[in-house]
């Protein structure tokens, strides 16, 4: 099953505003939920699939291993909580949330208990998340390149991350783009908002509209209906070479999330 290009972000959404974000969502067309142990949305988000009337089949939904859960003792269980609280017997897509190599992360253990997972049939997919090349070469020699279905980082008009993105492209994992809007900075950028007044469009629509003309997945977040609305619009959207090359030149390594506990070495 491949990876849907636009689906709905849940990062920082609880309760009852995240289960009215996921109901309105797809009930004006999104068919992608992605969420995380770490998040504690899990539940909520299992309840909006649940009361939205959408067969549980016609969604993609995706979930993170929080670094708490990496050990053999705890990976599947952690996952198979995850599906209780989800309401369903399998997610789509698994990921390995961050690699946290401070802490002494064994990437090919890891690695090794989510391609297990996989074949327990817990997950249809797997993947990883927040991984810079090097360690990003440690889960393809670990599991092989063929089980690792994309690396979710944060991709942006102002963190573009173009030696990663590359080496992805090499190997034939998708890049999935998260903050994509840059926690809204991206919004007000007179570049964004120049190209959005050539086309009728907003300037979200504009930057959703860069990541998805260069192959990648989004996962925009929002509460509003209108939002969710309008941002799914940017799928029709189509940016001129010489609109795309503006907005390269924006790159400004403009990284919003960057924790050290977790992160990598980031790729210059």
């Amino acid at each position: 099953m491949q990876i849907p290009q636009f689906g709905l972000g849940t990062y920082r959404l609880n309760d009852q505003i995240l289960i009215n974000s996921v109901k309105t969502a797809l009930d004006v067309g999104y068919r992608a939920i992605d969420t995380a142990q770490i998040y504690e949305n899990e539940a909520a988000v299992g309840q909006a699939i649940r009361e939205s009337g959408i067969a549980r089949k016609d969604i993609f939904l995706t979930t993170k291993i929080w670094i708490n859960n990496f050990s053999e003792q705890r990976l599947i269980p952690s996952l198979k909580e995850s599906l209780q609280k989800l309401g369903t017997d399998a997610v789509d897509l698994t990921l390995i949330h961050w690699p946290a190599p401070s802490q002494g992360t064994d990437i090919t253990e890891v690695m090794q208990l989510l391609l297990e997972a996989k074949q327990q049939g817990l997950t249809q997919q797997i993947g990883i998340s927040n991984f810079n090349i090097a360690l990003t070469q440690q889960a393809i020699d670990s599991i092989g390149v063929e089980h690792i279905a994309t690396n979710q980082i944060e991709l942006s008009p102002y963190l573009q991350n173009q030696h990663l993105v590359d080496y992805l492209r090499e190997q034939n994992i998708d890049v999935t783009s998260y903050m994509t809007l840059a926690y809204g900075k991206v919004l007000n950028d007179p570049t964004l908002l120049e190209i959005a007044a050539q086309h009728q469009a907003t300037s979200a629509q504009v930057a959703l509209a860069w990541a998805l003309q260069q192959g990648y997945a989004v996962i925009p977040s929002s509460t509003k209906r209108e939002n969710l609305i309008s941002n799914l619009k940017a799928q029709d959207l189509k940016l001129s070479a010489e609109e795309m090359q503006m907005i390269a030149q924006l790159e400004r390594n403009g990284r919003e999330i960057d924790p050290p506990e977790l992160a990598p070495v980031w790729d210059k």
